[in-house]
């Protein structure tokens, strides 16, 4: 273990951290360009395969970033695709960005350590960073953006130069250390331990924007809110915010276990795939889209009374020709992925004529962000956490990922030695209650 990595191990204040040698490489999750074809003719492209764990030269920071000690960091869908090498290769994002020259071009390298969460400690910052210091605990959020373009100050997400860090850039998070803008820099809760914060920003935050946000579906009070895959990562995060927000989640699973654990969160409603017969493999025509809409509208009516306002959807192919057609006349469908697929098929029909809305949503700004933070600082919102992982085993952790394996969120040591550790406010986590809702026997 390298001298910087042991002063923060040992809790070292700020002279110490800033006194020790910056390590010339670091260990790191990453995968390799000479791999980009292996999965051409291969049906199951299994991420164990792509991702490797080794060494990689640590990268010269720019004036606006910071180098942050990784305690924890998570799994998050984007590291999945970035492994299988869809639906492009990322190292065409490292080569477009790198083309910037400057501080840019250190992004486009023959290697791409992935990961968009994290938890950890500042151990440098750049000569124009202005508000966090050596020592600061914090998690980052996921958006990369310009702060130098127009654009950002109206939303972040806006901005012509948005990327997903660690996904559309290089040196993300799983790894030991990480490299930042300020501008993606949020304190990390004094309560929640290193892995349970860093399970926290790209899923919170972006099901933030999506459902409360003033660029999302803006869910007000007694909204009806069926949230598909409602034990993910991104489900479990949805499911609280409705529920603070004065509104009715209907979640929806694929197992009862999943079901249990669900109730276990606060989601009084839920409903069971399979017994809705949404688990066939058989094609999603416009008449069988319509047969499982109606039967889906009749179960939401039955437990609810209503047709949802709103339907939180990131399942994608599977799933958006149900959304639009159950929510209600003028509901809002808002989306952010397509786990089982881009391309969605749905009759526009129920959607013009029923002056229903279709809202593309993606991670959020860092006031939204910020917002969501403050909600976890309050003990609003609670990690959604299930299983931790060691960096050494980080293929195994995608896989299950990958393999839809998991519920909530599925977490990875970096520098942490194991589980529990970086709680600095004992007294609000015993007032709180702050642990993982998703784990235990189901």
């Amino acid at each position: 273990m390298d001298p910087l990595s042991a002063a923060v191990l040992d809790g070292a204040g700020p002279e110490r951290l800033a006194r020790e040698p910056l390590p010339a490489v670091y260990q790191a999750a990453h995968l390799r360009v000479e791999d980009v074809e292996m999965f051409r003719d291969t049906a199951d492209k299994d991420v164990r395969k792509s991702l490797q764990v080794g060494p990689v030269p640590l990268p010269e920071l720019a004036p606006d970033e910071v180098l942050i000690a990784v305690m924890a960091s998570s799994i998050n869908y984007n590291t999945v695709w970035s492994a299988m090498f869809e639906p492009v290769p990322t190292f065409e994002f490292l080569r477009r960005y790198g083309r910037q020259g400057g501080f840019a071009a250190r992004h486009d390298r023959d290697y791409h350590v992935v990961g968009s969460d994290a938890a950890g400690v500042i151990v440098r910052t750049g000569a124009g960073v202005r508000h966090w210091r050596v020592g600061d605990h914090v998690v980052v959020s996921p958006a990369h953006v310009d702060d130098q373009e127009a654009g950002t100050h109206a939303d972040g997400m806006m901005s012509t130069e948005q990327r997903a860090w660690g996904f559309e850039t290089n040196f993300g998070a799983l790894a030991h250390y990480t490299v930042a803008r300020a501008s993606q820099v949020l304190p990390k809760p004094a309560h929640l331990t290193w892995e349970e914060a860093a399970s926290i920003p790209l899923c919170g935050g972006t099901a933030y924007r999506m459902l409360v946000g003033e660029h999302g579906a803006r869910i007000k009070q007694g909204d009806i809110v069926l949230i598909w895959g409602a034990t993910g990562g991104l489900g479990a995060y949805a499911v609280q915010l409705v529920r603070n927000g004065g509104g009715i989640p209907i979640g929806v699973v694929s197992s009862p276990d999943k079901a249990q654990r669900l109730r276990r969160l606060g989601c009084e409603v839920v409903l069971d795939r399979a017994e809705l017969g949404l688990d066939g493999h058989q094609e999603m025509t416009p008449e069988r889209t319509a047969e499982l809409g109606r039967r889906l509208g009749r179960a939401i009516r039955a437990a609810v009374g209503e047709d949802p306002h709103v339907v939180f959807d990131y399942v994608g192919q599977a799933t958006f020709g149900l959304s639009v057609f159950v929510v209600r006349r003028g509901g809002v469908v808002v989306t952010c992925g397509s786990s089982t697929g881009f391309q969605h098929q749905y009759d526009n029909r129920y959607l013009w004529m029923n002056l229903k809305r279709i809202i593309g949503s993606h991670v959020a700004n860092l006031q939204e962000m910020a917002e969501l933070n403050r909600l976890v600082r309050l003990g609003r919102i609670a990690p959604a956490l299930s299983r931790v992982y060691p960096l050494a085993e980080v293929a195994e952790a995608a896989r299950l990922v990958q393999t839809n394996g998991h519920i909530g969120k599925v977490g990875v040591l970096a520098l942490a030695p194991e589980t529990g550790l970086g709680v600095t406010d004992p007294e609000l986590r015993a007032s709180l209650g702050a642990a993982p809702l998703l784990t235990g026997e189901g």
